[in-house]
C-alpha cells in the first residue's frame, strides 16, 4: 500500500499550521478532486482577454451551457473558482498586456484549488516574427503562474487552431474541474477540426465504449480501470498471468472482463483484439500502462536487465499496435493513451534504461499522432507523463528521498493514481477529437524536468 502523506495532514491542523508557517516550510492543501454530480468549476469564473474574438465568445457560451457561472469582473466578497483568458488576438508582445490586466487582481481573489486557463494559438501559426513572440510567452507566463500559486490552484495554457476554437471548450472544462487536479503548468494542443462531442453526458463521456488496460491489476493501472468504468467505459482488464487474481478482483469491481496475457506475447495485441470484438463487440480505447523498471546506474546494467526494461515499457506497444491499429482492431475515431513517465522528459539517476523506454514512448506518440493513415481514421494518439505518484513503488522509496520527490513541485505533494486516470480519461473521451499528438505531465508541475 502507498503510504499516505501525512505531512500534508500535519500542517493544515493548528500546530502544524502555524509551525509551518513559522519556519517557511511547503504548506500543502488537500486537492480538489474529481466526485460525481461535482460542479464543473468551484466558484465562479473570470473570463477575460485581448479583444473580443471567436474563441471567447464560445467559451463563454459553452461554459454557460456546462453550468459554469461566469463573471467579468472580480467580484467582491466572494472567491473566483477560475479565471480563463483568451489571448488568441495577440499579435505583439504589447498586447500580453491585457493577460497581466486581467490576470493580476483576480489572483489575489482565486480560492482553494481554483484554475487559471490561459487560452492562445500555437506559435508555429504565426504570420509574423512578433505574433510569433507573443505566442510563445504564454507558456512562460503560464508556468510561472502556476508556480507563483498556493493553496492547491493551478494554471494550464489551451493553444488552438484558428476555425477550430469551439473544439477547446472540453480541454478548459477539463483544467478547471476537480478532474485536473494535479495537473499544473501544461501546455494542450487542440489541433484538428474535427467535431466534439456535443450532446455526451459529462458523467458517463465513455457510455458504450469499450477499453483496454494493460497493467490493470493495480496501482495505477487499476485506478485507470476503474476510472473509465466509472466514466461508462467497458473494460478489459489486461496484466500477466501471475496477477490473475488481483486482475479478476479489479475486473469485477468494474463490470468488465479480466484477459491474462504477457504484453510482451509476440500475440498479445492479437489476442487482445480478438477478446474485445468477440466479448464486447469491438475496441474503441486502448491505454498502454504495464510497465516495469529495473534500476541500475548505466554502469551496472547488465544486456539482459537493459532489454527487459525496453521490451515490456516500449517494443510491446509496437508489437501489439500491428493488431491493435489494423482494421479490425481499435475501431475509426479511436483512442489510444500512452503512459510516460516525468523521467522520459528530465532523465533520473539510475533510470537510464527506464527513462529510454518513457522518452520512445513519446516518440511513439509523434510518429502515431503524425500518421496520415491514422488521422484518416480518426484516432487519436496521446500520453500521459506522471510525475511523482503516491503508489507501491513510491513507498518503497526511502523517506528522505521520498519526502524530496513529494514536495519538488507547485502544489508541493505527491499525486495520487486516480489523478492519472483522470487525464487518461479525458484523452479517451469523444469531445477530444482534436486533441492528438500531446503529452501531458501529471505531476504538479514539477521542477525537475520543466
Amino acid at each position: 500500500m502507498a503510504r499516505p502523506d501525512g505531512y500534508t495532514a500535519f500542517v493544515n491542523g493548528g500546530l502544524g499550521k502555524r509551525l509551518a508557517a513559522t519556519l517557511g516550510l511547503p504548506q500543502p492543501v488537500p486537492l480538489r478532486r474529481h466526485s460525481p454530480g461535482a460542479a464543473p468549476a468551484d466558484g465562479p469564473v473570470l473570463v477575460g482577454g485581448h479583444a473580443d474574438t471567436p474563441a471567447i465568445a464560445g467559451l463563454r457560451a459553452g461554459l454557460t451551457a456546462a453550468g459554469v457561472t461566469l463573471t467579468e469582473t472580480v467580484p467582491e466578497g466572494i472567491r473566483l473558482g477560475g479565471v480563463v483568458v483568451d489571448l488568441t488576438a495577440a499579435v505583439t508582445p504589447a498586447d500580453l498586456e491585457s493577460l497581466r490586466a486581467t490576470l493580476a487582481p483576480a489572483l489575489k481573489r482565486l480560492g482553494r484549488c481554483a484554475r487559471v486557463v490561459v487560452v492562445g494559438r500555437h506559435p508555429a501559426d504565426a504570420s509574423s516574427v512578433p505574433e510569433r513572440a507573443a505566442r510563445r510567452a504564454l507558456e512562460g507566463i503560464t508556468r510561472s503562474v502556476g508556480k507563483e500559486l498556493r493553496a492547491g490552484a493551478t494554471a494550464n495554457l489551451v493553444l488552438v487552431t484558428e476555425g477550430t476554437e469551439a473544439a477547446a471548450l472540453g480541454t478548459v472544462l477539463f483544467l478547471l474541474s476537480g478532474r485536473s487536479a494535479y495537473v499544473d503548468g501544461q501546455v494542450f494542443r487542440v489541433g484538428s477540426d474535427r467535431a466534439t462531442a456535443d450532446g455526451a453526458d459529462p458523467e458517463r463521456p465513455l457510455a458504450g465504449k469499450v477499453a483496454v488496460v494493460t497493467g490493470a491489476a493495480r496501482g495505477i493501472g487499476a485506478d485507470i480501470a476503474r476510472t473509465l468504468g466509472r466514466d461508462g467505459a467497458t473494460v478489459v482488464c489486461v496484466d500477466v498471468p501471475a496477477a490473475g487474481g488481483s486482475l479478476a478482483a479489479v475486473a469485477n469491481e468494474v463490470g468488465g472482463t479480466a484477459l491474462q496475457v504477457d504484453v510482451t506475447a509476440d500475440d498479445a495485441g492479437a489476442r487482445i483484439a480478438a477478446h474485445a470484438r468477440t466479448r464486447h463487440g469491438g475496441l474503441d480505447v486502448v491505454v498502454h500502462n504495464a510497465g516495469i523498471t529495473r534500476d541500475r546506474l548505466l554502469a551496472n546494467t547488465d544486456a539482459e536487465r537493459w532489454a527487459s526494461v525496453l521490451d515490456v515499457n516500449l517494443l510491446s506497444i509496437l508489437r501489439m499496435n500491428e493488431a491493435l491499429l489494423a482494421a479490425d482492431g481499435l475501431r475509426d475515431g479511436g483512442r489510444m493513451v500512452l503512459v510516460s513517465s516525468i523521467a522520459g522528459i528530465a532523465g533520473n539517476r539510475g533510470q537510464s534504461s527506464y527513462a529510454a523506454s518513457k522518452a520512445g514512448v513519446i516518440g511513439l506518440v509523434d510518429g502515431y499522432a503524425a500518421d496520415e493513415g491514422l488521422v484518416a481514421r480518426g484516432i487519436t494518439v496521446n500520453a500521459v507523463a506522471p510525475g511523482f505518484i503516491e503508489t507501491e513503488m513510491t513507498a518503497r522509496i526511502p523517506l528522505a528521498t521520498r519526502e524530496i520527490g513529494r514536495r519538488l513541485n507547485s502544489l508541493a505533494q505527491g499525486g495520487l493514481p486516480v489523478d492519472v486516470a483522470e487525464t487518461i480519461a479525458f484523452f479517451a473521451a469523444d469531445a477530444q477529437a482534436a486533441v492528438s499528438g500531446t503529452v501531458v505531465r501529471v505531476c504538479g508541475q514539477s521542477l525537475l524536468g520543466a
